[in-house]
């Protein structure tokens, strides 16, 4: 990475790179770490050492408040880009948070498309799910904004979204779109609900309050105390530790006790 930065010198770098498929993450605890958290500090460290202005980290709702593998290991590489933005201030670190962007790889509307043209079932999870949707031209807005709004120190934007989304509304509504009866037509299954997967998403940690921003619909999450980077930089060292030895239950604890709250006091700046 750090060849990489110094023999193409961009000035801002978009890091996007992640897994995110929430049941694979937790069946590949190790994999979505080393993918997910580590190397998002292997990328902040080098683009600060390569001078590079502005660093934009893509997060997502799954890293407030996480339950799952996926959800916590974006946490942690949000905790990673605040904690670049105290220690290198020569680049200006930002983190955009994002709800679901309708039609990108994954989407529940693709989904709900191609089983819609086979005929059915569509597959719902839960009948009272709910989540935050996003256009693609509202998440690219978003990215390119926050790199600007962005002071340094790890400001984390989110999207005003509005009201979420009933999933079952959606698919509801997508069946007959298509000109179909919803059940008479087209069956909807209730499959029941993803290891870790929460009924509502939520947009800001229990820590977090809202910040207007001069950019309309995109507001700062203000965390009530800034991360101590030190505290980051060692949870990181004995999380890749852990990674090394392929050791997948002591990582799982130690994850669990992280999003658990313990060494809470650790985490933040005195």
């Amino acid at each position: 990475m750090l060849e990489v930065m110094q023999r193409f010198k961009p000035e801002v770098v978009f890091h996007a790179a992640a897994y995110k498929h929430v049941p694979l993450m937790e069946a590949n605890p190790l994999e979505a770490l080393r993918n997910n958290a580590i190397a998002t500090q292997v990328t902040a460290k080098t683009a600060a050492a390569a001078g590079v202005e502005r660093f934009v980290l893509i997060s997502t709702d799954k890293a407030v408040n996480p339950r799952t593998v996926m959800g916590a290991t974006k946490a942690m590489a949000e905790w990673i880009v605040e904690a670049a933005g105290q220690r290198d201030p020569q680049t200006r670190f930002t983190i955009v948070r994002f709800g679901n962007v309708l039609a990108s790889s994954g989407s529940v509307v693709p989904i709900f498309r191609s089983q819609i043209e086979q005929g059915g079932p569509v597959t719902v999870t839960h009948p009272e799910m709910t989540r935050y949707f996003m256009t693609i031209p509202e998440a690219v807005q978003l990215v390119i904004q926050a790199g600007d709004l962005g002071a340094g120190a790890g400001d984390v934007f989110v999207l005003e979204m509005g009201e979420p989304v009933r999933i079952m509304d959606l698919a509801r509504n997508m069946i007959t779109l298509a000109g179909y009866e919803p059940e008479a037509d087209i069956a909807i299954e209730i499959v029941g609900v993803r290891p870790g997967e929460k009924i509502h998403e939520e947009l800001f940690n229990r820590d977090e309050r809202s910040q207007a921003t001069s950019a309309e619909r995109i507001v700062r999450a203000v965390r009530a105390q800034p991360l101590d980077p030190e505290w980051v930089e060692e949870t990181v060292r004995r999380l890749e530790a852990l990674v090394a030895s392929g050791d997948e239950a002591g990582l799982a604890e130690h994850v669990v006790e992280l999003m658990g709250g313990e060494g809470s006091a650790r985490r933040t700046l005195a």
